[in-house]
């Protein structure tokens, strides 16, 4: 409220004063930024969700004293979101917002001296990078790209910058018929000609250009010609992309492969390029699955990077590797750790590497002595951290719960003692009773133990029968932990009077590689007796009225959703499936990742002799219309390009033929999530909509 008030009072000063000298003034951008919203019944909302602030990427200062970071805040009336630029020390005082732009920055960085800041902004009208001093002025435009970039880092000498930009490597229709310069068509002759939510027609490439601190020179691409990308489609960023410490070279992640062999292979490796010879080789030659992420240790002697085994499988354990760059030996670091290892850091002396895995659906900061292998578990505690960062001789943490967003915690190494130091949304948190998250380990049908979240709703009332949700999760192979989501947020579920079950059924990582691998090729078996294991252990409290049971869920959880509309012999009273596989038939050849397929499904369907693969396609959800008996909420949108939106359609006139109530929210401009404000408000509404009218 005080910061409101002063904001009103400058605006009516401002506003006596241009009146007094009788100037005109160009009118002031509307910047995004903190707003405030009433919970008199301390329930969470939709819209308090998108009131939230959202702490991004985070960078540590040269010294160690100071963190520069992005928090998001989103307009529900201007439909999108504005991200500022934020700097405070390292125990969370001095907090200072540096920008009030209504175009937003990312990327920060430091500048090697620590004497300026750096981001990318849209402030000329195309994302370039900026620098400024850290007081937050002095503001000026280093880059002068054409299309603009989408990333970049100083080398650690400051003489030197690459950044990220898109080159055009492949002819367009205008480009071969220059009489028709408004004809729309595309003509594609191999796969992967889109990805995700984008068409592609061009490839990121790396650029490196002399740096004098006040523009730059000598701008070369280091892979010109190259009609592949580095960092990998569509998810990769600047971790992916490595100075080596004395400012010769860098490494750089890229799958170097084009069109069917690109959309069948998870091979990538990192490439080293060398400055002074202008020549590149590859480090991880005959590592066929990802190779990604490299950091080099602060001495440059060794570099660390997260490895996959196998090609083809994206979601393979993730093996912490080590090569000395003298002798080019590689040391698999992690081979005895039935865990992943992701989000690497070294400490300031190289000794030990920090990273993030996921034990038991929780995800803790873990480091490793590179000298002995010896492992230590750092965190504890009912939470997910995201990333670690060292700092000053403490570690700074993003950590996350399903009862809180993002926040950054300073963490004693020694102890594992967590010291909050932002707290960007308690004003909001504040007003809200939160559900208690309860750990259960329910019993499966192999005789297993599976561990279930269950969450119960603010005011919990064991006296009363509740309606309960099993939610099915996404990936297949990502875990329920501890997350906050601003879609599927199970205290939003709670908020509602639902009583969640969350499974981490067979196909999650956290739990083991055996675990974790069932699930490839027994899509319909095991994982769906797990969940069902789940909600019939739950139903049997007396607060669960088990004539109120919903199941809900998106991506492979969509899947689910449909599949058990066909075989759950009448447990479940409402289904909501969100951005679905209907028809596995249809998903084999639309979809454009074909490596997933190809290893979770078996192969193509045309293939008699592949038992996995004819399994899977018995157990496509279509094969079960016949079966369908109960409402269905179906969501879908059409950037979805990995599942594309004819899944949903398919689902809904089959419900609607079938003579089933059913409901098909779609979205002409979202991908497989549902990124807008307005939109995310309406998949809320109409989510509880539809389950109010079913079970309620």
């Amino acid at each position: 409220m005080t910061n409101t008030l002063q904001i009103m009072l400058l605006a009516v000063v401002i506003f006596f004063t241009s009146c007094a000298v009788n100037e005109k003034k160009e009118p002031q951008p509307h910047v995004i930024g903190p707003k405030t919203i009433s919970l008199p019944d301390g329930r969470l909302t939709a819209e308090a969700l998108w009131t939230m602030g959202r702490i991004g990427e985070v960078a540590v200062s040269p010294d160690g004293k100071q963190l520069l970071f992005t928090i998001t805040y989103y307009g529900i009336e201007e439909n999108k979101g504005n991200s500022e630029l934020y700097l405070m020390n390292i125990d969370g005082t001095d907090l200072k917002q540096l920008t009030h732009t209504n175009v937003s920055e990312f990327n920060p960085r430091w500048r090697p001296d620590g004497k300026a800041i750096a981001f990318i902004s849209s402030e000329s009208g195309s994302p370039q990078m900026w620098e400024m001093n850290t007081r937050g002025s002095g503001r000026v435009m280093i880059t002068d790209v054409e299309g603009g970039i989408s990333g970049f880092d100083y080398s650690p000498d400051q003489k030197k910058l690459l950044y990220l930009t898109d080159v055009k490597l492949k002819e367009t229709v205008a480009d071969i018929y220059p009489d028709l310069p408004k004809a729309t068509g595309r003509i594609n002759n191999d796969l992967m000609y889109r990805h995700w939510d984008h068409w592609v027609d061009g490839f990121t490439h790396i650029f490196i250009a002399d740096y004098d601190g006040k523009s730059l020179k000598n701008n070369i691409d280091i892979m010109e010609g190259e009609a592949w990308e580095s960092p990998l489609r569509p998810f990769g960023g600047m971790e992916q992309i490595s100075w080596s410490p004395d400012s010769k070279s860098i490494v750089y992640t890229a799958r170097k492969k084009t069109g069917m062999q690109y959309a069948t292979s998870t091979n990538s490796d990192l490439y080293q390029y060398d400055l002074e010879s202008q020549t590149t080789i590859n480090l991880t030659s005959g590592m066929m699955g990802y190779d990604m992420n490299p950091v080099f240790s602060p001495d440059g002697k060794f570099l660390a990077w997260e490895s996959m085994e196998r090609d083809g499988y994206e979601a393979d354990k993730l093996r912490l590797f080590l090569m000395d760059l003298h002798s080019n030996e590689k040391t698999y670091l992690t081979e005895n750790f039935d865990q992943d290892a992701q989000g690497l850091s070294f400490d300031a002396d190289g000794r030990y590497i920090y990273f993030i895995s996921n034990h038991h659906a929780l995800d803790q900061i873990y480091r490793i002595d590179i000298q002995n292998g010896e492992i230590k578990k750092i965190t504890e505690g009912v939470h997910s951290y995201t990333n670690v960062y060292p700092a000053a001789g403490r570690l700074i943490g993003s950590r996350m719960s399903m009862s809180s967003p993002i926040e950054l915690f300073n963490i004693q190494e020694m102890t594992g003692e967590e010291q909050q130091i932002t707290f960007v949304n308690q004003p909001i948190l504040d007003q809200i009773e939160m559900g208690r998250v309860e750990e259960r380990w329910i019993p499966t049908t192999d005789g297993k133990q599976m561990l279930t979240w269950v969450i119960y709703p603010p005011q919990f009332d064991p006296d009363k029968k509740y309606p309960a949700l099993l939610y099915c999760q996404g990936g297949p192979q990502s875990t329920v932990s501890q997350f906050w989501s601003y879609r599927w947020n199970f205290q939003m579920m709670a908020a509602n009077d639902y009583i969640i079950v969350a499974p981490n059924r067979r196909g999650l990582p956290g739990f083991g590689k055996e675990w974790n691998e069932q699930i490839s090729g027994d899509y319909g078996g095991q994982n769906m007796r797990d969940y069902l294991s789940a909600i019939d252990a739950v139903k049997q409290e007396p607060f669960i009225d088990e004539n109120r049971l919903g199941a809900v869920g998106a991506s492979y959880g969509g899947y689910s959703v449909f599949w058990l509309a066909g075989n759950h012999n009448k447990r479940f009273k409402a289904f909501i499936a969100h951005d679905g596989m209907f028809n596995f038939e249809q998903q084999y050849l639309e979809t454009e990742e074909m490596w997933f397929v190809n290893w979770d499904l078996g192969g193509p369907f045309w293939d008699k002799t592949n038992k996995t693969a004819q399994w899977s396609y018995a157990n496509s959800p279509h094969k079960f219309v016949q079966n369908w008996d109960t409402p269905i909420l179906v969501i879908h949108s059409e950037k979805d390009y990995r599942i594309v939106a004819s899944q949903g359609m398919a689902a809904f006139n089959a419900a609607i033929l079938r003579g089933i109530p059913a409901e098909y929210l779609y979205f002409p401009d979202e991908n497989h999530w549902v990124l807008k404000p307005q939109n995310g408000i309406l998949w809320q509404r109409t989510f509880f909509n539809w389950l109010d009218r079913w079970l309620k």
